[in-house]
């Protein structure tokens, strides 16, 4: 969708520089934990299309793509008209399968919408680019949403916590802050695992190796706190389930059918 007719939908899109916005969906077919999993059906459609229609609702991309090692993905988008490209089987990371699309397409910001995130809204994407547009020397962003103390418990609830001026401080499995007195009074924000950054940003992530804290937690964000990239934290009200389980599944599947939109990713 060309910039020129983001006002034709109704949103507003913190951009004032009209910089080129491409997304990315990352989607690998063999995940440890749950294979096949971008194929796996939601409500009789698969997952992958669940994420590419939600996503494309965001009136602030120009361009938004499905990339993958998948020719089995490759086919199915190409039968749904989703556009998509194959990129290596050898990235560890979905930022690593953007960082090939950015070599073949050139844009100022890349967004990274990972394909296990079929609940993504266009508000998410929306909120990922406010920081663009209002501070100047902003490189990478991403999102968080509030939480309680026994979600944030759990080690697959990624927490963020972040400085007075919404810049990522840390990111953990661990529950951080560590309330110390118990007190109770801690907030806990979940990272929810959704990206924008500039071209010059993931350049960087791309020519710099693995960082320790990165290895250790396997956060690949953490690369760029560690290298002193900020990264911008804009908190949202809408969750996700980044889908790992077969539990996370049928949590997804029972949300779209509370909520209406069963059957129909569009």
């Amino acid at each position: 969708m060309g910039l020129a007719n983001r006002a034709l939908h109704g949103v507003i899109c913190q951009n004032p520089m009209a910089h080129r916005v491409f997304g990315v969906i990352p989607a690998r077919l063999e995940s440890q934990r749950m294979p096949r999993k971008p194929l796996r059906p939601i409500c009789g459609q698969p997952m992958i299309a669940w994420v590419y229609q939600r996503v494309r609702r965001a009136a602030c991309l120009d361009q938004l793509i499905v990339a993958t090692d998948s020719e089995e993905i490759i086919d199915f988008c190409r039968k749904s008209n989703i556009p998509a490209q194959i990129t290596s089987s050898t990235h560890h990371s979905g930022t690593d399968r953007v960082v090939e699309i950015m070599s073949r397409e050139p844009a100022d910001i890349y967004v990274n919408i990972q394909g296990d995130e079929p609940m993504v809204t266009a508000r998410h994407v929306e909120l990922l680019l406010e920081p663009f547009g209002t501070t100047p020397l902003g490189q990478v962003s991403t999102l968080k949403v509030a939480m309680g103390a026994d979600a944030a418990r759990r080690p697959h609830n990624v927490k963020v916590v972040t400085d007075a001026e919404g810049r990522a401080l840390y990111f953990s499995r661990a529950l951080i802050p560590h309330d110390r007195d118990g007190a109770g009074a801690a907030q806990y924000y979940k990272h929810l695992g959704i990206y924008a950054y500039t071209a010059a940003a993931l350049g960087r992530f791309r020519d710099l190796p693995p960082s320790p804290l990165e290895r250790l937690e396997k956060l690949e964000q953490l690369r760029f706190l560690e290298n002193g990239i900020p990264i911008h934290v804009v908190e949202t009200a809408q969750d996700t389930i980044g889908v790992d389980t077969e539990e996370d599944l049928h949590s997804v599947e029972e949300f779209f059918r509370r909520t209406g939109a069963e059957g129909n990713p569009r």
